[in-house]
């Protein structure tokens, strides 16, 4: 990634932190394998600029935040509020949006995928439990737990300011402990991968699904809209997936596709400007009637009304 790559995905950030943070491209960045950064949450946000309920809409990388003060997060068609000495994940592939409740305090660092492959073992962080789009993003720490991740963060601060030849794969290391801090805080179940043949085909069937989204602009559109685009791409029958999916999640394959549709499309009404027809559109719907009705059955009301709906309770 050059870095001129990275000035667009800065500028593409610049939402979310009401900073264009290009100026703040380490040298030398575009040698290195994927991209990594921290910052300090009070140089980005000084109290006299933070408007306490202002959206930051992040899509660019993945990020780790140590939260240090109150605010909440719209994660997917969640909300979630975070108390003071949280720890917080966030994928580009769910929709995310901070909203401060106060002067804000603490950490957080971002990085691409590629950054981390050379300690994943050939895993991508969309394959770790906690970057999966159907987790749970936010954790509460202990005193303890909090003072360990701030020293990592200081840790990274200072290895990046480095000259040291040497050390993104300290940095590495860092974010990986942050990784295990995180995974500590999650359901033994979750963390513990299932190794069956019908698991393998739901984990590839949720990721097919998953990497659809988001959406970024009204040009795209997605790909995969049947049962059968899905058998076909997974190159199973379409009755086999069907039932293997209906085992693992009682639910069938095309309503699991509904309802992964339905969560962009709630995403899309609150967090964009684009036209009714524009989220249709992309989306797979032949019109906006068509979209209407389907959208109705997941959220009670019409597009139109839950656009306006979230607008108010913002």
């Amino acid at each position: 990634m050059t870095t001129t790559d990275l000035n667009a995905l800065y500028q593409e950030l610049a939402p979310c932190t009401g900073t264009d943070l290009s100026a703040l491209l380490p040298k030398g960045i575009q040698r290195e394998a994927g991209h990594f950064n921290v910052f300090d949450l009070a140089d980005l946000w000084p109290a006299a600029q933070l408007q306490p309920g202002t959206p930051y809409p992040c899509r660019s990388f993945y990020k780790i935040s140590l939260l240090r003060s109150r605010s909440r997060t719209e994660y997917a068609d969640q909300t979630i509020t975070i108390e003071p000495d949280a720890l917080v994940f966030s994928t580009p592939k769910v929709s995310f949006q901070w909203r401060p409740a106060e002067v804000q305090q603490g950490q957080f660092c971002l990085f691409t995928a590629e950054f981390l492959l050379p300690v994943l073992g050939g895993l991508t962080p969309d394959e770790l439990p906690l970057f999966r789009t159907s987790g749970y993003p936010v954790f509460q720490l202990t005193p303890a737990e909090a003072d360990r991740a701030e020293a990592l963060f200081a840790q990274m601060h200072q290895e990046l300011a480095s000259d040291y030849t040497y050390k993104y794969d300290l940095l590495r290391a860092y974010v990986l402990e942050l990784l295990h801090l995180g995974q500590k805080r999650q359901p033994v179940a979750v963390v513990q991968p299932a190794h069956s043949a019908a698991a393998r085909l739901s984990s590839r069937f949720v990721e097919l699904l998953e990497q659809q989204f988001p959406l970024t602009s009204p040009q795209q559109r997605v790909p995969l809209r049947t049962a059968k685009d899905f058998a076909d791409a997974l190159a199973v029958h379409v009755n086999h997936l069907n039932k293997v999916l209906k085992d693992s999640t009682n639910r069938t394959t095309t309503d699991l596709i509904a309802g992964r549709v339905a969560q962009e499309a709630k995403a899309l009404l609150h967090q964009t400007d684009w036209t009714l027809w524009e989220i249709a559109d992309c989306l797979g719907f032949v019109d906006v009637a068509h979209f209407s009705h389907f959208f109705r059955r997941y959220a009670a009301v019409s597009p139109g009304v839950f656009r306006t709906q979230q607008a108010v309770s913002a």
